[in-house]
């Protein structure tokens, strides 16, 4: 198993999976007034198939949630993702859940 690390980089506005101290995958997202939207997921090249997408977004809408924000998933992955794992869907306003179908 690859050793990881994941964080919040505020200032690049995206959330960063490391693996062996190099960025690995990223969630960008948009600050907006009581939510995160997030705009962009990338896993990079050599890091595919490792689960780090679906990490990186269980740790990013954790994050959201702790932090008593809504969620704006205008990111397929990241709209997948809730749609795979429900338990998130409490993370989107009932006009977010219609607009993108979740």
């Amino acid at each position: 198993m690859t050793d990881f690390a994941i964080a919040d980089n505020p200032d690049a506005h995206r959330f960063e999976l490391k693996a062996g101290g190099a960025v690995a995958a990223q969630a960008e997202y948009e600050l907006l007034p009581g939510a995160v939207k997030f705009t962009h997921t990338e896993v990079l090249p050599g890091h595919e198939g490792k689960g780090f997408g679906s990490k990186l977004a269980k740790f990013a809408l954790d994050d959201v949630r702790r932090r008593g924000l809504n969620v704006v998933p205008a990111c397929e992955f990241i709209a997948g993702y809730i749609g795979k794992h429900p338990g998130y869907l409490d993370l989107l306003t009932e006009d977010t859940r219609r607009a993108y179908k979740l």
